[in-house]
């Protein structure tokens, strides 16, 4: 039987002080986690969050709107683009 694991929750409080310590106080990212005892990718996705939360602040709503509307839009182009690579590459090899 499995048990279920348990996650460390931090506080926001010390979030902000160890995306400080590489942010402000020129630590890497690696010895910043080393010293504080957590993993290296849990302060580089706090790092990441904080940035894009700083970035959605930055916009307004209707730039928030296109910006979703843009990326949904690329999403889709590139979808197509795969599906028309492969059917190149299908009918290439059929003409062969």
């Amino acid at each position: 039987m499995s048990k279920k694991r348990q996650y460390k929750n931090y506080s926001p409080e010390f979030k902000e002080e160890a995306i400080a310590l590489v942010t402000e106080q020129g630590y890497s990212v690696p010895k910043a986690a080393a010293s504080l005892g957590i993993r290296t990718n849990q302060l580089y996705g706090w790092k990441k969050k904080q940035e894009e939360s700083k970035a959605d602040d930055l916009l307004s709503p209707d730039e928030k709107a296109e910006l979703l509307g843009l990326r949904k839009e690329v999403k889709q182009l590139r979808m197509e683009k795969e599906i028309l690579k492969k059917a190149s590459t299908f009918f290439a090899k059929e003409m062969r």
